[in-house]
């Protein structure tokens, strides 16, 4: 029976056997590197015998200055900038900072430039889902289900190169648009993908949803209740594994997902294994919207035909000085949004992401900042810690899957 507490402190003990006696926490560093995360973390943890008293995350490591640097680039050139915050879910930044632009701007988006923003940016989210998958179970000590997660992601990363020319930090998403309309082939290659994915689902459940060791290593351990998620601002899978059904795709639609049929997956258990249940039902869902975009994708332009925004198509520059001076000034200058600001929320992989932009009718945006999920998310690992194992805390650091160089951005 504890007495009196505190962080690294005198504790007093009270032993049926022996009677009182004094003790204290171990504190120890976990970090700054640890294979846990996506990038790099430190964590000062307080411990009781095996159990975690207390534990604190230091970020930082990985500042980047993204939003200062954005506020000196013009509104096109800061999409360079948004898809490295969260290199894994990177068409989600994307689709996040120009859905805010275009607010300002009051863009006309082509409907086929919508189509094919929807199916990259669910394609991107099952590729960050798999990694989430593969290391987190490889944080857990098997190794298998590693390069199984991987091999499908290599196909979706196929895809993008096919798309953008990278398998990375795509750059392909411009506001107004998209920089050039999808190759030829593409659509028959996401249907092929989309038609074989299931049953790579199926391995994975058997492999490891069903698997007597993850279920006993995940069940019960990092409990965050609903209440206590929204207290700490969690969002996306996370949450959704605590039961609330918040998704911004369903809660305010963007990029007209509205005209697409899915559900919310959600779990009330609020454990380690309902966050990773959360994310493997969701890519099916994810696979449900690509094919209902497949489906309605038409013919038409990917770039709203307004001057102001898109460059002129590249026959034009032959023909016309205006086109060229249009040209010269998109690229030199860039547009003026009106003055005003806006936040656009969206669902990334992560959780709740959006860009408040604040425009003073420059061509630069007079103020960015990101909220990135990842950041949010991380807060919430005390109380899922709190009380637990020490063993277990990498279990639920992986089942927040969070990013740093989505928090430190």
């Amino acid at each position: 029976m504890t007495l009196g507490s505190g962080g690294g402190g005198n504790v007093m003990v009270v032993s049926e056997e022996h009677g009182p006696f004094d003790t204290k926490h171990m504190r120890i560093n976990v970090g700054p590197q640890h294979p846990s995360t996506h990038g790099v973390l430190r964590l000062v943890v307080d411990l009781d015998g095996e159990r975690i008293v207390h534990i604190v995350p230091h970020i930082g490591y990985l500042h980047t200055g993204f939003e200062k640097t954005m506020e000196h680039r013009t509104y096109q050139q800061c999409v360079t900038y948004s898809n490295r915050m969260d290199y894994l879910h990177g068409f989600g930044h994307d689709l996040a900072y120009v859905e805010g632009v275009e607010r300002l701007m009051d863009a006309q988006v082509p409907i086929r430039a919508h189509r094919v923003r929807v199916i990259l940016n669910e394609l991107n989210r099952i590729a960050s889902h798999l990694v989430f998958f593969g290391t987190g179970i490889l944080d857990m000590g098997a190794l298998t289900l590693f390069f199984y997660t991987m091999r499908e992601r290599e196909q979706i990363l196929d895809l993008f190169e096919q798309v953008c020319g990278v398998r990375m930090n795509y750059g392909y998403f411009r506001v107004g648009g998209l920089y050039r309309d999808i190759p030829e082939g593409f659509e028959e290659r996401v249907r092929a993908f989309v038609d074989g994915f299931p049953k790579m689902m199926d391995q994975y459940a058997t492999m490891f949803m069903k698997n007597d060791i993850f279920v006993s290593r995940t069940k019960g351990v990092g409990l965050i209740d609903a209440e206590t998620a929204l207290a700490y601002g969690l969002t996306g899978p996370s949450l959704r594994a605590s039961g609330v059904p918040l998704d911004f795709r369903k809660a305010q639609p963007y990029a007209r997902y509205d005209d697409y049929d899915f559900d919310v997956v959600t779990s009330d258990a609020g454990d380690a294994f309902a966050r990773f249940e959360v994310r493997f039902r969701e890519m099916r869902e994810s696979l449900r919207i690509v094919e209902q975009a497949l489906d309605m994708l038409e013919p038409g332009p990917v770039q709203d035909p307004d001057r102001r925004i898109s460059l002129p198509p590249r026959h034009e520059l032959e023909e016309s000085m205006e086109a060229v001076i249009f040209h010269f000034k998109l690229v030199t200058e860039g547009f003026h949004p009106p003055s005003g600001a806006v936040y656009v929320p969206t669902e990334s992989a992560r959780g709740e992401l959006g860009y408040y932009l604040v425009s003073d009718g420059g061509s630069m945006p007079y103020r960015v900042k990101v909220r990135v999920p990842s950041l949010i998310n991380l807060q919430s690992l005390e109380p899922a810690c709190k009380g637990g194992l020490f063993a277990d805390m990498v279990v639920n650091i992986a089942s927040l899957d969070p990013v740093l160089g989505d928090v430190d951005k």
